[in-house]
Order: structure tokens, then sequence, then C-alpha cells
């Protein structure tokens, strides 16, 4: 009776494990034309558990690997100029992607991209980003989440509850 009651609770406990290992990865794009840079950023999205599913540097590289991300970390300034404004509307409304900016430039933002959720400004640190993705992922399956300090949320109805 013990052995068979042992081996419920450890199907019980993998099958949960298994799930929430499911649940928990997602497939995240980087947007970023500095390779260092975004080799970094590539790092620490798969130390996190998550699929990087490719570095973009430019437009049509970005939306070329669109139909396979949940969530994207786009930068302003890239290769074609600066397009990472319109990478991430496009990606954010067109394809239901959660989009995050992450510039030394966030002014050039203005008040935000509709459908985008906010920019990190660089530098960041390697807490910073992970504090990020959390949020973001949390803000891709429509969870309620305290955004990171340095996160700056843009102000559009699709955020307003989630702003602290």
């Amino acid at each position: 009776m013990f052995c068979n009651q042992r081996r419920q609770v450890e199907f019980r406990v993998l099958c949960y494990c298994f799930r929430s290992y499911a649940l928990l990865m997602y497939r995240i794009l980087i947007v970023e034309d500095e390779i260092i840079v975004a080799t970094e950023i590539e790092y620490v999205v798969a130390d996190m558990g998550h699929d990087p599913v490719g570095i973009a540097a430019d437009q049509k590289s970005a939306l070329a690997k669109a139909q396979n991300t949940d969530i994207a970390l786009v930068d302003l300034n890239l290769r074609d100029g600066p397009t990472g404004a319109t990478i991430g509307k496009i990606l954010a409304q067109t394809h239901g992607v959660t989009v995050v900016f992450m510039t030394a430039n966030p002014t050039q933002l203005g008040d935000g991209v509709p459908g985008t959720v906010g920019v990190l400004p660089k530098p960041a640190t390697e807490r910073d980003l992970r504090d990020v993705l959390n949020f973001a992922v949390a803000r891709h399956v429509a969870e309620e989440a305290k955004p990171p300090k340095k996160l700056k949320l843009f102000t559009f109805s699709g955020n307003a509850g989630l702003a602290s």
C-alpha cells in the first residue's frame, strides 16, 4: 500500500512540475543590433528557462520571427535605422506579442507606443532584465503584477489597472 501511495505522489509531483515548466517557458525575441548586448540578453533569457527564438537586428528579421514569439525585447535604433517603435507596434497589434522596449533613448518613445507595455532604460543590470522579463510574462498571461522600479509603463487604457 505504501509503495502504491508513494508512486501516486511521485506521479502528481512529476505532472505538476511538467505543467509548471510548460506554463513558465515563453518564446522571447531579442530585437537588438549590438551583438554583444543581444547575446547577453539571450543568455539571461535562456538562464531563466525561456526559449530565445532569435536575435533580430532589423525590422525585416524581427517581423520574420513574429509568428514564433510570445514576448519581445525591442531596442529603438537598429541596423536599418530608428525602426524599433514601428517593430514593437506591429508585433503587439498584429501578432499579439507582449513588447517591452529596451533603449538608451527612452524619450524617443514620448508617451509610448499603443499596445506595448513600457520601456526599460539602458544601461540595465541583469537583475533589472530579469525583473522586466518576469513582469512581461505576467502581462502576457494577463496576471496582476507589480512593475519593476526601472520599467516606465506606458499609460494607455490597456495598461491602466496595472501601473503602481
